[in-house]
Protein backbone atom coordinates (compact mmCIF):
# COMPACT_ATOMS: atom_id res chain seq x y z
CA UNK A 1 0.00 0.00 0.00
CA UNK A 2 0.96 3.73 -0.86
CA UNK A 3 -0.06 7.09 0.05
CA UNK A 4 0.76 9.46 -2.27
CA UNK A 5 0.58 13.25 -0.87
CA UNK A 6 1.00 16.00 -3.60
CA UNK A 7 1.71 19.71 -2.28
CA UNK A 8 2.75 23.15 -3.98
CA UNK A 9 -0.10 24.32 -6.22
CA UNK A 10 -1.13 28.03 -6.26
CA UNK A 11 -1.94 30.84 -8.12
CA UNK A 12 0.64 31.85 -10.71
CA UNK A 13 1.18 34.84 -13.46
CA UNK A 14 1.80 33.94 -16.74
CA UNK A 15 6.12 33.02 -17.60
CA UNK A 16 5.94 32.00 -13.55
CA UNK A 17 6.90 28.64 -11.78
CA UNK A 18 5.81 26.62 -9.32
CA UNK A 19 7.36 23.29 -7.94
CA UNK A 20 5.17 20.58 -7.03
CA UNK A 21 5.79 17.66 -4.80
CA UNK A 22 4.51 14.81 -4.16
CA UNK A 23 5.84 12.99 -0.96
CA UNK A 24 5.11 8.76 -0.74
CA UNK A 25 5.11 6.36 2.02
CA UNK A 26 4.34 3.08 2.41
CA UNK A 27 5.86 0.04 0.52
CA UNK A 28 7.31 0.92 -2.40
CA UNK A 29 8.39 -2.38 -3.25
CA UNK A 30 5.95 -2.98 -6.53
CA UNK A 31 6.45 0.85 -7.46
CA UNK A 32 8.72 1.28 -10.78
CA UNK A 33 7.40 4.30 -12.41
CA UNK A 34 5.78 7.63 -11.31
CA UNK A 35 4.81 10.22 -12.98
CA UNK A 36 2.11 13.75 -12.95
CA UNK A 37 -1.37 13.66 -14.77
CA UNK A 38 -3.28 16.97 -14.98
CA UNK A 39 -6.79 17.59 -15.65
CA UNK A 40 -8.75 20.87 -16.60
CA UNK A 41 -12.30 21.54 -16.19
CA UNK A 42 -13.97 19.68 -19.56
CA UNK A 43 -11.11 18.25 -20.75
CA UNK A 44 -9.22 14.57 -20.62
CA UNK A 45 -6.78 13.99 -17.92
CA UNK A 46 -3.35 14.09 -19.51
CA UNK A 47 0.08 12.43 -18.73
CA UNK A 48 2.52 15.09 -18.43
CA UNK A 49 5.61 13.84 -17.16
CA UNK A 50 6.77 10.13 -16.14
CA UNK A 51 10.34 9.02 -14.15
CA UNK A 52 11.28 5.44 -13.61
CA UNK A 53 13.01 3.92 -10.95
CA UNK A 54 16.31 4.38 -12.90
CA UNK A 55 15.94 7.76 -13.63
CA UNK A 56 14.31 8.15 -17.34
CA UNK A 57 11.88 10.79 -18.00
CA UNK A 58 9.74 11.49 -20.64
CA UNK A 59 7.45 14.38 -21.23
CA UNK A 60 4.16 15.29 -22.82
CA UNK A 61 5.33 17.41 -26.14
CA UNK A 62 2.97 20.14 -24.61
CA UNK A 63 5.16 20.99 -21.56
CA UNK A 64 8.73 19.51 -22.78
CA UNK A 65 11.09 22.45 -22.32
CA UNK A 66 9.45 24.06 -19.74
CA UNK A 67 8.46 20.92 -16.67
CA UNK A 68 11.01 18.69 -15.43
CA UNK A 69 10.10 15.80 -13.06
CA UNK A 70 13.00 14.61 -10.90
CA UNK A 71 12.96 12.60 -8.09
CA UNK A 72 14.64 12.18 -4.26
CA UNK A 73 14.80 8.81 -3.42
CA UNK A 74 15.99 9.17 0.09
CA UNK A 75 12.80 11.20 0.70
CA UNK A 76 10.56 9.25 -1.45
CA UNK A 77 9.66 12.47 -3.32
CA UNK A 78 8.90 13.04 -6.78
CA UNK A 79 9.16 16.82 -8.40
CA UNK A 80 7.71 18.71 -11.22
CA UNK A 81 9.27 21.91 -11.63
CA UNK A 82 7.22 23.66 -13.86
CA UNK A 83 8.50 26.90 -15.83
CA UNK A 84 7.39 29.32 -17.98
CA UNK A 85 3.86 28.16 -17.20
CA UNK A 86 0.75 29.34 -19.58
CA UNK A 87 -3.14 29.85 -18.84
CA UNK A 88 -3.25 26.39 -20.30
CA UNK A 89 -1.40 25.02 -18.07
CA UNK A 90 -4.09 25.22 -15.49
CA UNK A 91 -5.51 22.26 -14.33
CA UNK A 92 -5.51 19.90 -11.10
CA UNK A 93 -2.16 17.94 -11.19
CA UNK A 94 -2.28 14.62 -9.91
CA UNK A 95 0.73 12.25 -8.37
CA UNK A 96 0.75 8.87 -9.32
CA UNK A 97 2.40 5.62 -8.63
CA UNK A 98 2.81 2.22 -10.46
CA UNK A 99 4.31 -0.70 -11.33
CA UNK A 100 5.78 0.21 -14.58
CA UNK A 101 5.86 3.26 -17.23
CA UNK A 102 3.03 1.34 -19.54
CA UNK A 103 0.60 1.45 -16.33
CA UNK A 104 1.39 4.88 -16.26
CA UNK A 105 0.78 5.79 -19.93
CA UNK A 106 -2.58 3.55 -20.10
CA UNK A 107 -3.61 5.51 -17.37
CA UNK A 108 -4.10 2.95 -14.78
CA UNK A 109 -1.56 3.46 -12.60
CA UNK A 110 -2.01 1.68 -8.75
CA UNK A 111 -1.84 4.83 -6.54
CA UNK A 112 -3.17 8.33 -7.20
CA UNK A 113 -2.62 11.78 -4.59
CA UNK A 114 -5.94 13.64 -3.85
CA UNK A 115 -4.57 16.63 -6.40
CA UNK A 116 -3.26 20.50 -6.34
CA UNK A 117 -4.83 23.02 -8.04
CA UNK A 118 -2.68 24.87 -10.49
CA UNK A 119 -3.96 27.87 -11.59
CA UNK A 120 -1.92 30.56 -14.34
CA UNK A 121 -3.32 33.65 -15.11
CA UNK A 122 -2.56 36.53 -17.71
Amino acid sequence: QVQLVESGGGLVQAGGSLRLSCAASGSMRSINAMGWYRQAPGKQRELVATITNGGSTNYADSVKGRFTISRDNAKNTVYLQMNSLKPEDTAVYYCSAGGSIFDLRTYRPGYWGQGTQVTVSS
